[in-house]
């Protein structure tokens, strides 16, 4: 049996579930309010919309018909069916105008005459309704029309699910079952839904039709794997008809819509527990570290004395403090200190004379400076500030001229909590970012005097256009780059290049997840690139994360983004948040990297961008160094 069908250009049984916007009969007979759900069905963001066909003198006794002695439930239903039935004509102008609108249109035919109808139409697939589960001759005309069958289960008993799932195998027929309770509104005591791991033993591709008021019940049907869910929705619950008082309106079917996909987002691949991006910030953070004790030399073997735990979560764990006793340390520490990984090993890995073809150099802060500088002699020293760092005196760092270049990376996060945006619509949260910005051109400025043979420093930044809770809709973000324009006039740029750098979808700020709005897409960089004659600052972590997001190609994209790229920043990058990986545990294949930036960006520097890299003294960046080379 297949694990997946297809009904137009949706996968069922994918990672993503179907939705139905099960429409039925609940134009109560006018085809305006039809096309009008129709057009609500397309907002909600429905896959597809579904309607029932059927001719009564195919479906009921000649003496029911005549009401002659049926029950008055059966008479009930069906004065609402003739007075509700859409004609024929109808029904396949539906049909037309769903293609015109992109929806997908089925409807349930109810008997093998509306059936034929239906073949006319085209159908992609056919929805047998609960009451026809058992109706084999109707099953077998469907089947012969080799399109995918989608099956209501309510008012059948398991044997009888098992006997129509049998024979519908069987023919070789591809379908989908659903779990249903066939009442209206169902009762929550009745709806049974854990009975969707039995319907999956019989089919593995199962559904949800549901009928219960509200959408709680849907939602545990979607984190249960339901490859389908089909919800009746209404203009007004309070409409005649049956149907009306168990469906939703257009405002709460989009809600759950809205639910369903943040489900799917969310349930993962299970497997391996994995840190996300945010998990590790916070870990750095707020997390416990093995240090030393006190002050510890070379040679001396560690015991209980010299190893404490304290935060924040930036060394070894605290996990490892057995292995660390009985080692015998090969480097000196201070008290405090961390331990590292590398402490329970006997090779400690050391910075060399690398050689690429393009300028190269590390990302330092002040303090660290001196350190590396005893230690290598990059090309290129990329200066990360924080809004502290924005504070110091640089004379307490910088004693002599030195023959590097140098960039500067501006702060994200300033004081006060307040994060750089220079593309906000918040006349005053801009103003502020503004002077905070102005004052790192300034520091750059100054940085000069100490790197003489840098002309025209460049200064990457993450210029804003963020958004706390979505991303922004496509027909305003124009406006968050034209108020970045009007940042650009504002600054005083003297002697300095601002080169924004390509962003990720979500970026991380305070340890949570935010939206990223602007220098995100390739086409929009280009264009914007373009109006403001800017250069940018190729992170290819974010691309990567980029691209996994939006489903694009991230070589096309690096071909692209190539002739306008000044400075890169390399880290690997896989998933959605895996940003910053260390060179070769993401999914870049940086040989084919390196002859696209050959080709595109010959003359551009780089510098490693791992995440906590500079631990034990640049060890990560170390690494990715030995990687890269020869290949960039």
């Amino acid at each position: 049996m297949k694990d997946t069908i297809k009904i137009g250009d949706h996968i069922i049984g994918s990672e993503r579930a179907f939705v139905i916007a099960e429409i039925g009969n609940n134009h109560n007979g006018s085809f305006d309010r039809a096309i009008q759900m129709i057009d609500q069905a397309v907002e909600m963001q429905a896959d597809c919309v579904k309607f029932q066909m059927r001719h009564l003198d195919q479906l009921y006794r000649k003496k029911s018909i005549k009401k002659s002695g049926e029950d008055l439930g059966t008479e009930y239903v069906l004065d609402l069916l003739r007075k509700f039935e859409l004609t024929v004509g109808e029904q396949e102008k539906l049909s037309d105008y769903c293609k015109e609108k992109g929806i997908l249109y089925l409807c349930t035919p109810w008997d093998i005459k509306s059936a034929k109808i239906l073949e006319t139409f085209n159908v992609p697939a056919y929805k047998v309704a609960s009451a026809d589960l058992t109706n084999i001759p109707l099953l077998e005309f469907l089947v012969k029309t080799k399109k995918p069958l989608i099956l209501s289960t309510g008012m059948s008993t398991s044997e009888e699910v098992v006997y129509t799932a049998d024979i519908l195998s069987q023919k070789g027929a591809e379908f989908v079952l659903l779990h249903c309770n066939s009442t209206y509104p169902a009762p929550l005591h009745d709806i049974n839904l854990n009975w969707m791991h039995e319907l999956r033993k019989i089919h593995p591709l199962v559904g949800y039709s549901g009928h219960e008021r509200g959408t709680n019940v849907t939602l545990a049907a979607s984190t249960l794997g339901a490859c389908i869910i089909e919800r009746h929705f209404t203009l007004d619950r309070n409409m005649e008809g049956p149907d009306h008082a168990a469906s939703l309106t257009s405002n709460e079917f989009q809600l759950m819509i809205s639910g369903i996909r943040e489900i799917e987002e969310s349930k993962g691949s299970g497997g391996i527990r994995e840190l996300s991006q945010g998990e590790m910030i916070n870990r750095e953070n707020l997390g416990k570290s093995l240090v030393a004790s006190r002050n510890l030399k070379k040679g001396d073997i560690l015991n209980e004395n010299d190893i404490k735990v304290l935060s924040p979560g930036q060394g070894l764990s605290p996990q490892k403090y057995n292995d660390l006793l009985g080692r015998t340390l090969n480097h000196n520490m201070d008290e405090e200190d961390f331990f590292y990984p590398s402490d329970l090993s006997d090779h400690l890995i050391e910075p060399r004379a690398y050689e690429f073809d393009r300028p190269w150099g590390v990302p330092v802060r002040y303090h660290d400076f001196n350190e590396y500088n005893k230690k290598i002699k990059p090309d290129v020293w990329e200066f990360h500030l924080s809004y502290s760092d924005m504070e110091l005196n640089l004379s307490d760092y910088f004693k002599e001229d030195f023959e590097a270049d140098f960039v500067v990376h501006a702060p994200e996060l300033f004081s006060g909590s307040h994060l750089m945006d220079l593309a906000t619509p918040d006349k005053s949260y801009r103003e502020i970012s503004l002077r905070e910005t102005q004052k790192v051109i300034d520091i750059t400025r100054k940085l000069k005097k100490y790197f003489p043979q840098t002309k025209r420093p460049m200064i990457v930044a993450n210029i804003g256009g963020f958004t706390m809770d979505s991303i922004l809709p496509e027909k305003i973000i124009s406006s968050y780059y034209q108020q970045f324009s009007e940042s650009l006039k504002e600054l005083d740029l003297e002697g300095v290049e601002l080169i924004p750098q390509t962003m990720a979808p979500f970026p991380w700020h305070f340890g949570g997840q935010r939206y990223q709005n602007i220098f995100v897409r390739i086409e929009e960089i280009i264009e914007w690139a373009e109006k403001l004659k800017l250069r940018m600052c190729f992170d290819v972590s974010h691309t990567q994360l980029t691209c996994n997001h939006y489903k694009l190609d991230f070589y096309d994209f690096a071909e692209k983004i190539a002739p306008y790229t000044a400075h890169l920043h390399l880290g690997d990058a896989k998933g959605l948040n895996g940003e910053g990986l260390q060179v070769g545990e993401g999914e870049i294949n940086f040989d084919r990297l390196g002859s696209i930036l050959k080709e595109g960006c010959p003359s551009a520097s780089f510098i490693p961008e791992i995440w906590q890299g500079h631990k034990n003294g640049g060890e990560g960046f170390w690494i990715a160094m030995e990687k890269l080379e020869g290949k960039i």
